[in-house]
């Protein structure tokens, strides 16, 4: 039986389209669901040769139409930005158990390659805490920093680039599908979790500890603490104290006086300036205050002869590299787009995840370490009104003249002052409101959220990060195995047709049973659609013997929701079609989509249906099954006006 291209009720019938169109179709629109190049089809090739450089080189966008008046506004967004950049690279530096000075470095290489391929205006570039300590912590169960600190370093360095690898294959396959699993809830909770077990290990540097815990679960960083208390400094404990109300001083100010931004941006520096100071004069590394030592003049040298695939030790920089991969791209992109929202702009995802990979890669060869975009930093870019890229590029040659004049200077810094500073940035990032919205709005969401905290405080952060991406993995399959379905009826006063449970007002349909299915049909639901239709089809049955209304002569299923089907899906539908006909009651399908259509098509499913039971609407179906009604003398038929 050959298939026509329409039918009487405008069904449109045609051939199947082949696989290749099929499978370029879908590849697209999984792998380029944005079209970066659909704008270009009439242009000339000049002009398209043009644009695909500036898509994959940005700076080729805005640095032609660069001048003076921009230049004004990021010059003082770089410099600013810069003078968080030097505590916080110094600080980050030492929470991932690596030389001070290489927090530098990643302040200088990575924001120049980052102007040149990123896509974010106000994006600022720097080292951040929750991935220093991953880094550290996934490295340290390989060799531990106090043992080989060479060879640490050495991993650390490798980590970095394997780290930039990931992102980059991310980024050129158009993979950012997978960081989408890391859900909103995810991140809050990891970066909670994370900021308190950061908190608690800076109390090694607030107490003035000489041994801690390589450990960086909750439990043991707290047993730590009050093994060793015969070591704690009071000296450094007030002096920590002091510094951290004086940060969080600056922060409440900041909230109270948006317009007052720049006092909790500069508030770290000046703790670092005015610790090296008291350092300085009163010796305070004599009096139980540890400082942060020598710091050496110059720019990053290349430690692309210290990457190493060594098999003994490759599993700690393959684990820190991964992950932090993840968690800096998720990171950096959510703060990238939520920046460019306020400015009506949008950021490609996978542009950031090329320019992240490729100053990772860079920056691994060149005595970096792993660098995102912090949120912190950032926000000081964008308040400090950047206008471009320009601002990481300030901000690096800033960094370049602190490296080849003023590092020495810093090493005088004392290490409570850094420890302040983490603990201060940490506070803002433990996000108590949200966590509350979480739970008021949706409790699963809600339970994400604490699976990653709690997994994170109290076991490690990467199972912490498993646990909620488990939770979130299973509640979609849940949604796909058992799709939402509902009952349609009749609106009245209308044309329309909608689930009675949300509008309870809404009439059954004598004799006829609308259901309207609303996800895809795959080998994972299908037999639970079959018992779904089923069982509402008894419960129907039951209702209208009750009422005397007669028995379901039509069951209709409404199929606009539904975006594929698989043979699967199609074998469900035959059964369901014999269960029907066994009982007498004709199936109808309604609205089927391209792909839908084509599948039932082939697998010849129309031809068993029949075209004549195939409608583009569901009042066409209703009004078509009341006239050929064969239901018991009596029954009240409802008119259905179409339009």
């Amino acid at each position: 039986m050959s298939i026509d291209s329409s039918s009487a009720h405008g069904v449109n019938f045609a051939e199947p389209r082949s696989f290749p169109t099929v499978f370029k179709s879908n590849f697209k629109e999984t792998l380029f669901p944005d079209d970066p190049f659909g704008h270009l089809k009439n242009e000339p090739s000049s002009r398209k040769t043009l644009k695909v450089i500036e898509y994959f080189l940005p700076i080729f966008g805005w640095l032609p139409r660069y001048n003076l008046a921009l230049f004004k506004y990021d010059l003082l967004a770089g410099i600013t930005i810069a003078s968080l950049a030097i505590p916080q690279g110094i600080s980050y530096a030492k929470l991932a158990e690596i030389d001070p000075i290489i927090g530098l470095y990643s302040s200088f290489v990575p924001p120049l390659i980052y102007a040149l391929f990123g896509s974010s205006k106000h994006l600022a570039v720097g080292t951040v805490a929750a991935s220093s300590l991953i880094i550290a912590a996934s490295i340290e169960e390989v060799v531990p920093a106090s043992e080989d600190p060479i060879l640490y370093t050495s991993l650390v360095f490798t980590s970095t680039l394997i780290s930039g690898l990931v992102m980059l294959a991310l980024g050129v396959f158009r993979l950012g599908i997978l960081v989408d699993f890391l859900s909103h809830s995810t991140i809050t909770g990891f970066m909670g979790g994370t900021a308190v077990l950061i908190c608690l290990q800076q109390l090694k540097g607030m107490l003035g500890l000489k041994h801690f815990t390589t450990h960086t679960d909750c439990v043991s960083v707290v047993r730590a603490v009050f093994k060793n208390r015969k070591e704690w400094q009071w000296e450094s404990a007030l002096v920590g104290i002091i510094f951290l109300a004086f940060l969080q001083f600056t922060r409440f100010v900041k909230q109270r006086r948006p317009k007052l931004f720049w006092v909790s941006a500069i508030a770290p520096i000046v703790t670092v300036i005015v610790g090296g100071l008291f350092a300085y004069f009163g010796h305070a590394d004599k009096h139980g205050i540890p400082i942060v030592g020598a710091l050496k003049k110059g720019i990053n040298p290349l430690s692309i002869n210290r990457i190493t695939f060594d098999p003994k030790y490759i599993a700690g920089p393959l684990k820190g590299g991964v992950v932090t991969a993840m968690i800096a791209i998720a990171e950096g992109i959510a703060i990238g787009r939520s920046f460019a929202i306020m400015k009506n702009e949008q950021i490609d995802g996978n542009k950031e995840m090329l320019a992240f990979g490729l100053m990772n890669i860079v920056g691994s060869l060149t005595s970096c370490y792993l660098t995102t975009g912090p949120f912190s930093k950032t926000a000081v870019n964008f308040n400090a009104g950047c206008r471009t890229q320009m601002s990481n590029v300030v901000m690096a040659i800033c960094m370049m003249l602190t490296l080849l004049f003023l590092a020495p200077l810093f090493s005088y810094t004392p290490l409570v002052a850094l420890a302040a500073i983490i603990m201060s940035a940490m506070l803002g990032l433990i996000e108590y409101e949200k966590a509350y919205h979480l739970y008021k709005t949706d409790k699963f969401d809600f339970v994400i959220c604490m699976a990653a905290f709690f997994g994170v405080v109290f076991i490690s952060m990467d199972m912490g990060l498993c646990l909620s991406v488990g939770l979130a993995l299973i509640r979609a399959l849940v949604y796909v195995a058992r799709p939402a379905t509902c009952k349609l009826g009749h609106v009245h006063g209308s044309n329309l047709y909608r689930d009675v449970e949300q509008y309870p007002n809404a009439t059954d349909i004598p004799g006829i049973l609308a259901i309207q299915l609303g996800s895809p049909i795959y080998y994972a639901n299908s037999q639970y659609i079959r018992e779904r239709i089923l069982r509402y089809l008894k419960t129907e049955q039951s209702d209208a013997t009750l009422k005397g209304t007669g028995h379901i002569e039509y069951i209709l299923l409404d199929l606009g929701g539904v975006s594929s089907i698989d043979i699967t899906g199609v074998e469900a539908f035959v059964e369901i079609m014999r269960i029907l006909e066994s009982k007498e009651i004709k199936m109808i399908l309604i609205n089927p989509r391209l792909g839908v259509m084509e599948k039932l098509t082939v697998t010849k499913f129309v031809e068993k249906v029949g075209k004549e039971s195939i409608f583009l609407s569901i009042a066409d179906a209703i009004e078509s099954c009341k006239f050929s009604m064969k239901s018991s003398k009596g029954m009240n038929v409802v008119d259905v006006n179409v339009a």
